[in-house]
């Protein structure tokens, strides 16, 4: 692997902080060819269309667009977590090094932030691509960007922008990609368990998952969709179940003409409206910061631990 001081024609010690930015962000665009890492790219393709393929009723009623915001919320997370879960640690006798001769650690992980946002759209997009091939019904206005799409996008975009700091941060404080490999399915398991869909969360649990990347990402997928002013079919689907019972069919017909059935739906609706779901400029705006917020905090922790790098006695 290319070290850091043999991308620079002049000593690492006389080079600004944004003069390594510039000259660090080179060397991992040029990675990115060299070691084929473009391969991300295809398999967001190939889990988007996988997920696309099971989901049903998104964007159409209540319950499809919550379990659907569960699987693109996982899809996000999936992608950001392995963009950069190795990215630091199989490096580190060469970070190590360079740090001793000059390099500063906030340039080395600031390149590293950049180029993993321009990861990060590249999937965002593919993603929505692969949605629209998929033949979801998104809607057409969007109440930030004036574009669903557009809303649909950037939320997404955050999404696997934390996970991937997130990842990153895990690789600062990791010494092996070894070690990194195996947190990670701990960490998809914590993320789809405190979601606040999958299960239940009551107490310490709810408490915890306020830390989740999961949580807010459904959260905002579901606000960006208007998620509480979609149908519910909850009710409707319990219902239908009981037309087995002879003796349930006739009142069952009786319901399906008359206006009860129309109020069926929309008390189920009622009872699944969800205030962290509102539809407004305020709500989406405090979750996309929520989610921002997340991804600058997990790259400072990162770039904190690797200020020690020097100790490490490997």
């Amino acid at each position: 692997m290319t070290s850091f001081s043999e991308t620079n024609s002049k000593p690492i010690k006389h080079t600004e902080r944004f003069g390594q930015i510039g000259i660090y962000l080179g060397k991992l665009f040029r990675i990115f060819m060299n070691e084929k890492n473009w391969k991300v790219f295809p398999m967001a393709a190939i889990v988007s269309a996988i997920v696309a393929s099971v989901c049903n009723n998104v964007f159409v009623n209540m319950e499809g667009t919550q379990v659907g915001a569960l699987a693109f919320s996982c899809v996000c997370i999936w992608n950001g977590f392995f963009n950069s879960i190795q990215t630091v640690c199989k490096e580190r006798p060469i970070i190590k090094r360079e740090h001793r001769a000059g390099m500063y650690i906030s340039s080395y992980i600031v390149a590293h932030m950049i180029y993993q946002a321009v990861l990060c759209v590249g999937q965002t997009i593919i993603q929505l691509v692969v949605y629209q091939l998929s033949g979801f019904p998104f809607p057409e206005q969007g109440i930030i960007a004036g574009s669903f799409l557009l809303d649909f996008g950037i939320t997404l975009f955050l999404i696997t922008y934390a996970a991937d700091m997130l990842a990153l941060m895990v690789s600062c404080i990791v010494k092996t990609t070894t070690t990194a490999m195996t947190v990670v399915p701990f960490l998809l398991i914590i993320q789809l368990i405190f979601s606040g869909v999958a299960f239940p969360l009551v107490g310490i649990a709810d408490s915890i998952s306020e830390f989740t990347i999961s949580k807010w990402g459904i959260r905002t997928i579901c606000t960006v969709a208007n998620y509480n002013a979609l149908p519910s079919v909850t009710l409707y689907a319990a219902v239908n179940k009981l037309t087995t019972i002879p003796e349930v069919s006739m009142v069952y017909k009786y319901l399906r003409e008359s206006e009860f059935w129309e109020l069926i739906g929309e008390t189920s609706r009622q009872n699944l409206m969800d205030s962290s779901y509102v539809y407004t400029l305020a709500n989406i705006r405090k979750e996309w910061l929520i989610l921002a917020g997340m991804s600058i905090g997990f790259a400072l922790i990162g770039m904190l631990f690797l200020q020690f790098i020097d100790k490490d006695r490997r």
